[in-house]
């Protein structure tokens, strides 16, 4: 049962799940923990949770959605956000607008501090929604269907461009 209200003391921080976790040798030092607020609270349009990034880490790939806006707010620490070409500093207190678009709105957060940086991440939700990941080349395509119980079924697809096909190959 869900209350509509959670406090900030009262939420769980868990490490990503090990699908998302990012492998040795990786460019970046990639590390989150995030813990979900939407499902505690009922939401069903938005999807929310605080994400906390451990200082010198990146919490995710840069990317850019074309289906779902993003909103931040930072609630302790500070740190820089990549946005399209750009390296802006973020810290406590500041709101990021990441609407969706092409690569000139990609987005990627970084712990450039000493302390952990936490903030809120807020997403539209919508699906299918599509990825790109400007540094890697690849995209995702994912469909999710969120269940009673909290859990989600769905399409979820990581490639890259250059591996197209013919729409015909293979019928």
């Amino acid at each position: 049962m869900t209350k509509h209200i959670v406090n900030l003391d009262a939420l769980q921080f868990k490490p990503r799940p090990q699908a998302f976790a990012a492998p040795e040798g990786s460019k970046c030092k990639f590390d989150a923990r995030r813990a979900d607020v939407s499902l505690l609270i009922g939401a069903q349009k938005l999807g929310y949770n605080i994400t906390e990034v451990p200082p010198g880490a990146t919490g995710f790939p840069l990317h850019n959605h074309h289906i779902n806006e993003e909103m931040f707010f930072v609630l302790e620490g500070s740190g820089e956000v990549r946005f399209g070409a750009e390296r802006l500093p973020l810290r406590k207190g500041d709101f990021l607008a990441c609407p969706p678009g092409g690569q000139s709105v990609a987005h990627q957060i970084i712990n450039t501090g000493d302390v952990p940086l936490r903030y809120v991440s807020v997403s539209t939700m919508i699906f299918p929604d599509i990825c790109e990941y400007p540094d890697s080349q690849k995209f995702l395509v994912a469909e999710r269907v969120r269940n009673p119980d909290g859990s989600a079924d769905g399409f979820r697809h990581i490639g890259r461009l250059s591996d197209a096909v013919d729409y015909w190959e293979g019928e």
